[in-house]
């Protein structure tokens, strides 16, 4: 399979063209990932722009990529939202890594009453920095067309009133319903997953009031690194994606 990369600034390229990598990302390629002169590879902008081409030269300051193929790949029709509550150590960081891999096609990072993390100040301009890179490396690494947009931390208030918009699943191990039971309505679905120590009380009082609906996985208590991604997987099958 061919290497891909993600240049923001490909998405007027044309075949016969010449896509030059810069920066970080010509490091990456030429150094990290050791491309050569005449190997096929794969570039996109991440908004759903996919080009396929030869190397032609490299360099650590830049690699020239000669344009063979385009096609643009179409946004899903119904979007996954991932709301994840921040969460101690990296297992916020391991949810959002795998959610992208897996399909997720935003992130949205919930400061939740019991989420040991905290996000504030500049602290909250650079945890979604780092969720930022987390998701490209993890596109990157996935072949990804779209690569997700990770929005600014979110308040519990302010995560209930995207129920307006989006059907809103939250993931909750004591309810009856299980999501694998899912009927999907075309809205776009924002699922959301709690911190370690779970969703407060009233916050799930405050989500089911704005219309959420509350899910289950199986019979086990997840972790919250995990249950995120395993919920994706679940809702990929029921709209058809896999």
């Amino acid at each position: 399979m061919a290497l891909h990369f993600i240049v923001p600034d490909c998405t007027e390229a044309a075949i016969g063209e010449v896509v030059v990598l810069t920066g970080a990302e010509a490091k990456h390629a030429s150094v990290v990932r050791r491309v050569r002169v005449g190997e096929t590879v794969t570039l996109g902008d991440g908004r759903g722009i996919w080009l396929e081409g030869a190397v032609e030269d490299v360099s650590a300051a830049q690699v020239k990529v000669r344009i063979a193929a385009r096609r643009m790949q179409e946004a899903p029709g119904t979007r996954i939202l991932l709301a994840q509550a921040l969460a101690k150590g990296d297992r916020d960081e391991l949810a959002v890594q795998a959610a992208c891999e897996l399909g997720v096609d935003g992130i949205i990072p919930w400061q939740a009453a019991r989420s040991v993390s905290r996000w504030e100040g500049a602290k909250a301009f650079k945890g979604r920095e780092r969720w930022a890179s987390i998701v490209r490396e993890a596109a990157k690494q996935a072949h990804r067309s779209w690569v997700p947009e990770v929005t600014e931390v979110q308040s519990t208030a302010q995560l209930a009133g995207r129920a307006a918009q989006a059907r809103m699943l939250v993931l909750d191990p004591w309810t009856e319903t299980r999501l694998s039971g899912i009927r999907p309505d075309g809205r776009d679905i924002v699922l959301v997953v709690g911190p370690e120590g779970g969703i407060a009380p009233d916050e799930l009082e405050r989500l089911e009031g704005s219309g959420a609906e509350r899910m289950r996985l199986g019979e086990t208590v997840l972790r919250t690194s995990t249950a995120g991604p395993a919920a994706i997987a679940v809702l990929s099958v029921a709209l058809g994606r896999w």
